[in-house]
């Protein structure tokens, strides 16, 4: 199913008008609560979605289109998660930013994120209560020092970082050749783990990092927009699945782990599969128009979403007697100017 939401997500990114959405470098994470019966081991109560049953968590590309889904406990920290989906991406598609909500701001994660080069930039909510770090004791700013503790206490440990910088490496190359598991790693490195000298060796790497990243998100404008717009597209993607996944009334039928991880990767590649079709249609209409004489722009596309509902007949007729009839090829091309500059907002 990996392979098949990968052969689907290549396809998608040959078609010239998912430029307008985005350039492939950037993808939100996101999960979203999913039913399952009671009687089920693996279930718990959702305290922050209000729900039984476990987590869909999806890797959603800024051109719209479902990169990696896995199905995860309620109670587990989502966090944890967000790298292993990039580094298990099995398509052509590469990002090397990623954007989450609030529960993806911790320094362990954004410590792994900058060790397997990728840039971590979530939205930051109530930016003012974050701790920012100094670089040394006697480091300050003409206009942003209030920003910073006047007691000297938050200070970056340079010389712990230098110290443990190798097991710091050991640990991101043991993760990128796959004999540790990113989300067993931060798992770990979590609040019990604060006499552990690898975990403060990352957590000092985080709060460097984090730093920077709140002093970005702070001063530029343009930045909080594309991380808004990347966050929204992964919630509507949320909303998207849950109006696809219609039969039981969107309940995991399924107690075995195997086969609830299967349902969210179905439901992700149908998702992908009728996003795919939408673009297709999306591109045939922009065609018929521009045979009328319309002018259509970059700009007006990056306002269209390929979330679209209306002209599915959910509850249509399905013909399985031509599942063996190959479709026509598609024509991935499209006469339109697509400008390369700041990302559009995410259409609803």
């Amino acid at each position: 199913m990996n392979e098949a939401i990968a052969d689907v997500v290549n396809a998608f990114m040959r078609l010239d008008l998912v430029k307008a959405w985005g350039d492939g470098t950037s993808v939100a994470a996101d999960g979203t609560q999913m039913d399952t019966f009671i009687d089920n081991l693996l279930a718990e109560t959702s305290i922050r979605y209000g729900g039984f049953g476990g987590i869909a968590y999806h890797h959603i590309s800024d051109q719209y289109i479902a990169l990696f889904s896995r199905f995860i406990p309620c109670g587990v920290w989502e966090a944890v998660y967000i790298i292993d989906g990039l580094l298990k991406n099995a398509s052509e598609m590469r990002p090397d930013t990623i954007h989450a909500d609030t529960q993806g701001q911790s320094f362990p994660v954004f410590c792994l994120a900058h060790l397997m080069g990728f840039e971590l930039v979530p939205r930051i909510r109530n930016w003012k209560d974050r701790t920012f770090y100094r670089p040394s004791a006697s480091a300050r700013y003409r206009h942003i020092d209030v920003l910073f503790d006047q007691g000297g206490r938050n200070v970056i440990d340079w010389r712990l970082i230098e110290t443990h910088w190798r097991d710091l490496m050991r640990v991101s190359i043991a993760i990128r050749e796959g004999t540790l598991a990113s989300p067993l790693l931060l798992r770990r490195l979590g609040s019990n783990s604060h006499r552990n000298q690898i975990y403060r060796a990352f957590r000092e790497v985080g709060r460097a990092v984090a730093t920077v990243q709140l002093l970005r998100f702070i001063s530029d404008p343009s930045l909080r927009r594309r991380v808004t717009a990347a966050t929204n597209k992964v919630e509507s993607f949320n909303n998207f699945t849950d109006w696809l996944a219609f039969c039981n009334g969107g309940v995991i039928a399924e107690n075995d782990p195997v086969e609830q991880e299967k349902a969210v990767k179905l439901t992700s590649l149908l998702a992908n599969s009728v996003i795919f079709h939408t673009t297709l249609d999306l591109m045939n209409v922009v065609r018929e128009l521009q045979a009328e004489g319309w002018q259509i722009t970059g700009e007006d596309l990056a306002a269209i979403s390929p979330y679209l509902t209306d002209h599915i007949m959910r509850f249509g007729t399905y013909a399985t007697t031509e599942l063996t009839v190959r479709p026509d090829a598609f024509d991935p091309h499209l006469d339109v100017e697509f400008e390369t500059g700041e990302e559009q907002p995410a259409a609803a």
